[in-house]
């Protein structure tokens, strides 16, 4: 019995010790052709395996010069589309992003877009 509280114990004290991490998961899919028909609107779903975020974008079409970058800053995890140096001709695509991290995190910067994050828990 003494055993079974001490394996208890150890295992509870392990799960504690995480470090901090993010992680990013992102699908586009092409909507059309320039960059005048994109929505302003941003829709946020969370779940216990971290956030989705769905948007629209203006991106360059190449998907070789597209790349999303996320990395934690404080209480904020900042996600930058980075197409620095693209050549490629712009278009509009929906945007699905999946977030997780640990700990929590307060806020969310998309771009230079900072949004709150607003849960029971806080």
């Amino acid at each position: 019995m003494k055993f079974i509280f001490f394996f208890a114990f150890v295992v509870i004290l392990c799960a504690c010790n995480r470090d901090e991490y993010v992680t990013s998961k992102v699908k586009l899919s092409r909507v059309a052709d320039g960059c005048a028909s994109v929505s302003a609107a941003m829709r946020s779903i969370s779940n216990i395996g971290g956030e989705r975020f769905e948007f629209q974008k203006c991106l360059p079409d190449d998907e070789k010069q597209r790349r999303v970058i996320a990395e934690r800053r404080g209480d904020t995890v900042v996600v930058r589309f980075d197409t620095k140096g693209a050549t490629a001709p712009l278009a509009t695509f929906d945007v699905i992003l999946d977030i997780d991290s640990y700990p929590a995190y307060r806020f969310i910067t998309i771009d230079d877009n900072t949004f709150p994050m607003t849960r029971e828990d806080y």
